[in-house]
């Protein structure tokens, strides 16, 4: 595949609790071939999971937001014992670790309900933008394998690895999230300097020994992740402000804080941040050869794919991508979180697939290490829906017109047959007798079948595409609810 550079209008996706706005970049298509395959394989999985969880979870406030300096109603303080005073609760905070235990962390029985659903890969948060770790590295005493922790003494201690190897045991694909900037680091919030907003609090280009120490800092904790927790897939790196900027970006930065009034917050500075991505790919992959790299928000050859933040866009992408999405509550747990229903889900994954995404689901471990019921009974439901209609879902590649009406499309990339998905309407009257699925027509001598039902369906093309009649005898004894996959063997 030759190198391609997509340029593209900009979306603006906001978080539901931490309303961050993520900039999708413009995509650049990896050269290494080892990494384009697995890009490719990546894209056939389609359903994914991804959890936040960490010693904050223990307050249910935003994960690591709150210690930020920055003037966002999502991130207010309002735990510890005097939250209007920044420095007391940042200490509160990260003393959070004296006291985080989760005793009921079973990384078994999370694995097992993403593969009963249908995920076929995890993205765990080895390290948030606060710093601790979820790992035992050597680089840090804050994390939660520290003597200081009570929960170092479980032998499920280094939960990063737990996870790992109890989802690879069922079959899933490890994906690690690591946070660039790290806020507890003294080589990127200095002690001797207040931090001003999410950015490095000095001038890199002032102080190059001590930033020098922090690119060589967040080398070390990921080459141990490549190193010492098995086979990595996808390493999932967030804080796309920490990057390399280009002079023409610095000057234009600079420009525009001269032309502002004086006195204004600044939530948002530019900073030339070089983390030495390109190094630090190449690094990895000796290890993880074909790694893909998921450097968010930042454009060049380590984004591998996009990942539109609790965003499904309009149509189809012409690149890798996959939505994030929070299942329920918000990024990290929160009491008495309210779920997806599975209609909402389920068509919610229908429509990210019809436009060539995959699906990134977010389910947040609580405090004691569990899962909110909530969380296995929406799993639960999709696994049953994905037992039928999987077909139509792995391995499938977007095919136009992608949507029409409440009808996806979705394309076998090895077969070609195509699947027509009908997406229930609200009023919830199931599956009509006909439909026509527009923009496509059976060929000749096509085959259509309702999957999970047997028999083949009348069909005949029409002006608008091709009309579908579904017996009586099928509609009422339907094999599954919410959606329903015709398979087209063929089309013209």
């Amino acid at each position: 595949m030759k190198k391609l550079l997509v340029i593209l209008p900009v979306f603006l996706a906001l978080m539901v609790n931490a309303q961050l706005e993520h900039e999708i970049t413009g995509y650049e298509w990896p050269t290494d071939q080892a990494v384009l395959d697995k890009l490719e394989d990546w894209q056939d999985l389609k359903f994914g999971l991804l959890m936040h969880w960490g010693a904050y979870s223990q307050w249910g406030i935003v994960e690591s937001w709150s210690i930020c300096p920055e003037d966002y109603g999502w991130c207010e303080r309002k735990k510890g014992s005097n939250p209007e005073d920044y420095f007391t609760y940042k200490k509160e905070y990260e003393n959070l670790k004296l006291s985080f235990n989760p005793t009921g962390f079973n990384p078994d029985d999370w694995a097992k309900a993403a593969a009963d659903a249908g995920m076929k890969y995890v993205v765990f948060t080895t390290k948030h933008h606060d710093g601790f770790c979820m790992f035992d590295s050597k680089y840090t005493d804050y994390k939660i394998t520290s003597p200081e922790s009570p929960f170092s003494s479980n032998p499920k201690a280094n939960v990063t690895k737990e996870i790992f190897d109890a989802f690879r045991n069922e079959g899933l694909w490890a994906g690690a999230y690591f946070s660039k900037p790290d806020w507890n680091s003294p080589y990127y919030w200095d002690p001797k300097f207040p931090p001003l907003d999410r950015n490095v609090n000095y001038d890199p280009r002032l102080y190059p020994e001590k930033w020098n120490k922090f690119v060589d800092f967040t080398h070390n904790q990921i080459m141990e992740l490549m190193s010492d927790y098995g086979k990595i897939d996808i390493l999932w790196l967030d804080g796309g402000w920490v990057c390399k900027q280009s002079d023409e970006a610095l000057e234009e930065y600079y420009k525009s804080r001269h032309e502002e009034a004086p006195g204004g917050f600044i939530k948002n500075r530019v900073i030339d941040q070089d983390i030495k991505m390109d190094e630090l790919a190449a690094k990895a992959r000796e290890k993880q050869p074909g790694l893909i790299v998921v450097d968010r928000a930042v454009k060049g050859p380590n984004q591998n794919y996009l990942t539109p933040e609790n965003k499904v866009p309009e149509t189809q992408l012409p690149y890798p991508w996959e939505s994030c999405i929070i299942a329920g509550g918000g990024w990290s747990w929160v009491p008495d979180a309210s779920f997806m229903t599975p209609k909402q889900a389920i068509h919610m994954l229908i429509d990210i697939v019809a436009k060539g995404g995959n699906l990134l689901y977010n389910i947040a471990p609580g405090p004691d290490g569990r899962w909110p019921e909530g969380a296995y009974e929406l799993l639960a439901a999709m696994g049953n829906w994905i037992d039928v209609n999987g077909e139509a879902i792995y391995s499938t590649r977007a095919i136009p017109p992608y949507k029409t009406d409440n009808i996806c499309l979705s394309q076998q990339k090895d077969t070609k047959a195509v699947y027509a998905l009908y997406l229930e309407e609200e009023d919830g009257s199931g599956l009509p007798a006909s439909f026509t699925v527009k923009g496509i027509k059976a060929a000749k001598n096509a085959k259509l079948t309702l999957l999970g039902a047997k028999g083949n369906l009348k069909w005949q093309n029409t002006n608008d595409g091709v009309k579908v009649t579904i017996p009586s005898g099928i509609r009422k004894n339907l094999p599954c609810d919410l959606a329903w996959a015709v398979k087209i063997s063929a089309i013209e």
